[in-house]
């Protein structure tokens, strides 16, 4: 097979362009930069964005954390990732400052930058919007990343939008890993063919036990299939997805551990 050309041309940039890439909003919306776009480092989640309701693309394992803490937040509405910045403006910001723009190393076209999420709280009358970008502390020692950093915040600086850089000191890895694992099944149609009623009396079943009883959340299940005649593991992805739905609390900055004791919260989970 021959092996995907993924050099940046003045006809891909435009090709780009055409395609929408950056417009559109939730599910409509089209990111500047696919995993197919680029080398291995791209990844995708492995189902539709609760928010978004399409599938979302990363091009790092950091991003992807980022992304469970923004899919668990209450507040946000819409994840916008890989988002072009306007290059005109991009080239004029890195003359003004005395920087190299970012070339395409083998055309040495200039390529559209992007900013990792551009985050989007409240609904589309009154919405705010945030650009972040994500980035490992090991790379912000790098004087050619700075620079590039810096053709970025002036962007934002302009169209006044808070801009700002995460590192994996600022992420919850607990919470995104719990989001992580309850991700898939969030929609109730993953656990086809358990029906709405079933799921119900699987919640009636399991919450007071979890509630009273110091037992492990495997045990707990396992029991609720047998007592159900239900298939072995339906219970776990009914509890999957009633975390998921904020239906059972639990504490989401503790690793969820299946085999071990997972208490419920009797109150409403604090937002953070």
């Amino acid at each position: 097979m021959a092996k995907r050309n993924r050099s940046i041309t003045a006809k891909v940039k435009e090709r780009r362009r055409k395609e929408g890439r950056g417009l559109g909003r939730g599910a409509d919306y089209k990111p500047e930069l696919r995993i197919q776009d680029v080398s291995s480092i791209g990844l995708a989640t492995r189902d539709k964005g609760w928010k978004t309701g399409r599938p979302q693309h990363f091009m790092s394992k950091l991003e992807w954390v980022y992304f469970y803490i923004l899919e668990w937040s209450l507040i946000v509405t819409d994840i916008l990732e890989q988002f072009p910045l306007d290059i005109d403006e991009t080239l004029a910001i890195a003359k003004s400052l005395g920087i190299a723009h970012p070339t395409d190393p083998k055309t040495k076209e200039p390529v559209v930058m992007t900013t990792d999420f551009i985050v989007v709280v409240g609904n589309r009358t009154n919405e705010i919007r945030y650009a972040r970008t994500i980035k490992y502390m090991n790379k912000l020692s790098s004087i050619r990343v700075l620079e590039k950093l810096e053709i970025e915040r002036v962007y934002w600086t302009y169209r006044d939008v808070d801009w700002g850089i995460v590192t994996e000191l600022d992420v919850d890895l607990s919470l995104a890993g719990n989001v992580e694992w309850v991700h898939f099944h969030y929609r109730a149609m993953t656990l086809a063919p358990i029906k709405e009623i079933l799921i119900r009396n699987i919640e009636s079943y399991l919450a007071p036990r979890m509630l009273s009883e110091k037992l492990p959340l495997r045990h707990l299940t396992d029991e609720c299939d047998s007592a159900l005649s239900l298939k072995p593991g339906s219970s776990m992805a009914v509890v999957r997805h009633l975390i998921a739905n904020r239906h059972l609390e639990v504490n989401m900055s503790k690793p969820i551990q299946p085999e071990g004791y997972v208490p419920l919260i009797k109150k409403p989970a604090i937002l953070r």
